[in-house]
């Protein structure tokens, strides 16, 4: 079997090998560590380069950090040297691999424009949700992604430089944006005339960059656009545009000629950012830092086992298993370099605060110089102004929080801890600290505690801290629903007592809450106890609380239709009975976070094994937020205001056995 060009045959990367076959520099290279010498005599005013090489450092691997720091060209050469990536990078086994980065060149608003852009892609995302046009900040695109060898880039970027110095003054003062919307896409396009002026700057641009870099660019020969929305719910269509419509497009603008590269070997892998510090407790895992991206091919993520995933360090170029709980997705653009940024107006750098206005990656850490949206010479990123503001909006807001239920007897202990804890007589005596002390008497026999188990006391105790964190961040809960099953009522009770909301607000018992009858074995439902003798058991349980979906609607072995609009169905009904800006907890399942939250969001459901798939991943105490605006009827998930809890499992200890060796 052949490998591609990283050796590993075909488990990562096949995108990439129908490359190597079209192109003689996508071979495969066998990366070689280079052992660093003591540096030699080197000669008083000598250069980086040759610091570097006196080090030990091939003139690759210095190339390699030039490139990835952003540019090492005229304007911006008072940039450190690329030590800290060299270092950082110096086990990456790619480290000397020739293969090129893949450019590009944009046309990016800023000023007043940029400021009513920036305000649609928040309202857009907070109302319907994202789009794919969220995936990379507003641009015209001047030209198809195209590579550059390393030795190269400096010429590549005095092209750019060039070229911009002899078009000065021949701009057009404003470019003329129209509104267009279709079915499933809006944008703004530029007035044809203007955009014939664009494509012929593209074009001198792509001439003096053979000239200059040997490199071939091929301009965008399509209408020049700003896209706004695309790939969208059909049904956003009306809000989407009504959006775009309110916004004034002729206010003030300057653009900016900038050149970004990315990563071509993870061109088509998803992005991830790193949320926690993570240190290897095996061989095979990655150690995470907080900021460095991570990137996963769509294969690595279908091997990946259950709450772990496969991907590759963007700060070090290390590969391994890690944590999947320790990451969020991001966009592919945060990891981008900018290799020269210049004001459409004038045809000069544009000034920069802190004295340049690349991006550095130091450390393997991607610094965007950021500043005033009103002003005319920064670059920023809606999507990262998005995360840090979205919580600012003044509109209001109603929540919907769901939940998961805490950690369950037959899960823990198996599915004959009801033989072991009980006796003959139906008396209960727990065998181990982590069953409760005691357990509600049940009028059917303590045999229904096999298809409604209890939470363990540890998952009592999740539930409290998950109370706690929801008052320490000043969150109130109005009204708190959830299903029939005994561990989701005990889990609700467990977090009332963490908000000391116990004994205040009653516990509302929804049957239609419960997860899907697929997933019961046998052929019967389980005999759920009722809410008379849950509030006997002292639990905090309302007895005059009429379900939307009583007991005697739920049938055996469900399709997953039926289950999917049953969820959808009373988490509307639930919404529609409480007040505007009241705060509703669901305490349910782990399938309950997707099938109460996703149709509320305007989208259609997922696929069964889909499903399946994100439901497995869905851990104890798994928290969700929902977030109304207005009364729009569109909801849209949002950072929930408490931290995630993590826990693993833990085995079972016996002295006897585990000390009383011979």
């Amino acid at each position: 079997m052949v490998g591609c060009q990283f050796g590993c045959y075909g488990k990562h990367c096949s995108p990439l090998i129908a490359m190597a076959a079209k192109d003689d520099i996508y071979t495969k290279v066998t990366p070689r560590r280079q052992r660093l010498t003591r540096p030699g005599t080197v000669k008083q005013g000598a250069s980086t380069l040759d610091v570097l090489l006196s080090m030990g450092f091939p003139k690759t691997r210095y190339l390699h950090g030039w490139v990835r720091l952003g540019e090492p060209s005229v304007t911006t050469r008072c940039v450190a040297p690329p030590r800290p990536r060299l270092f950082s990078h110096v086990d990456d086994p790619f480290l000397d691999d020739p293969l090129p980065r893949e450019y590009v060149l944009y046309l990016r608003p800023t000023g007043p424009l940029l400021h009513q852009l920036t305000q649609y892609w928040q309202q857009s995302r907070l109302t319907c949700g994202k789009n794919k046009a969220h995936n990379i900040f507003p641009h015209i695109t001047l030209c198809q992604f195209f590579m550059c060898a390393d030795g190269k880039v400096e010429a590549l970027t005095e092209a750019l430089q060039a070229t911009m110095a002899s078009w000065r003054g021949r701009f057009p003062a404003t470019l003329n944006l129209k509104l267009y919307t279709s079915s499933n896409f809006i944008g703004l396009f530029v007035d044809e005339h203007v955009a014939e002026v664009l494509k012929s700057f593209a074009s001198e641009f792509a001439t003096e960059a053979a000239s200059k870099a040997d490199v071939h660019i091929e301009p965008h020969k399509k209408q020049l656009h700003v896209t706004l929305a695309y790939q969208f719910q059909a049904n956003h269509l009306p809000v989407l545009e009504k959006l775009a419509k309110s916004m004034d497009v002729s206010v003030g603008c300057d653009w900016l000629a900038v050149m970004f590269s990315r990563d071509i070997r993870f061109a088509n892998h998803e992005t991830l950012q790193v949320m926690y510090p993570y240190t290897p407790q095996n061989d095979d895992e990655l150690e995470l830092v907080p900021g460095d991206f991570v990137f996963m091919s769509a294969v690595e993520q279908a091997s990946a086992s259950e709450g772990w995933v496969y991907g590759s360090s963007q700060g070090t170029g290390l590969s391994g298993l890690l944590p999947e709980n320790y990451v969020t997705r991001a966009d592919e653009c945060e990891t981008w370099v900018v290799h020269g940024s210049h004001s459409f107006l004038n045809g000069a750098p544009p000034p920069d605060p802190g004295g340049r206005a690349d991006s550095l990656l130091l450390d393997g850490q991607l610094l965007d110089s950021l500043g005033d949206l009103a002003g005319l010479s920064v670059l920023t990123t809606p999507m990262q102004l998005l995360r840090a503001g979205s919580e600012q909006s003044s509109l209001p807001k109603r929540s919907l929080f769901v939940c998961r239920h805490g950690e369950r007897m037959d899960v823990v202990f198996g599915k004959h801890w009801i033989t072991q804890c009980f006796d003959t007589k139906g008396r209960y005596v727990r065998c181990n600290l982590n069953m409760p002390p005691s357990l509600p008497i049940r009028s059917g026999g303590h045999r229904d505690y096999d298809k409604d188990c209890p939470i363990t006391v540890f998952g009592g105790t999740q539930a409290r801290l998950v109370g706690e964190a929801l008052l320490e961040s000043h969150t109130t809960v109005n009204f708190i629903y959830c299903s029939p099953s005994l561990r989701c009522v005990q889990t609700a009770q467990n977090i009332l007592q963490g908000l000391q909301l116990d004994g205040k607000t009653r516990i509302r018992v929804e049957p239609g809450l419960f997860e899907w009858t697929k997933w019961v074995s046998g052929t019967t439902l389980p005999v759920w106890i009722p809410p008379v003798e849950l509030a006997a058991a002292n639990l905090n349980v309302d007895t005059t609380y009429r379900p939307h979906i009583p007991i005697s609607k739920l049938v055996v072995s469900e399709s997953y239709d039926t289950y999917i609009s049953r969820s959808f169905q009373v988490t509307r009904e639930i919404l529609s009975e409480c007040n505007n800006l009241d705060t509703v907890l669901i305490v349910a399942h782990a399938s309950s976070l997707e099938a109460c939250t996703r149709q509320m969001q305007g989208l259609s459901p997922q696929n069964a094994k889909d499903f399946v798939q994100v439901v497995r991943k869905i851990p104890y105490l798994g928290f969700c937020a929902c977030e109304e605006l207005g009364e729009t009827g569109v909801w849209q998930l949002v950072d929930p205001p408490i931290l995630p809890l993590t826990h693993g499992p833990n085995h079972s200890f016996n002295w006897r056995e585990m000390l009383l060796q011979d």
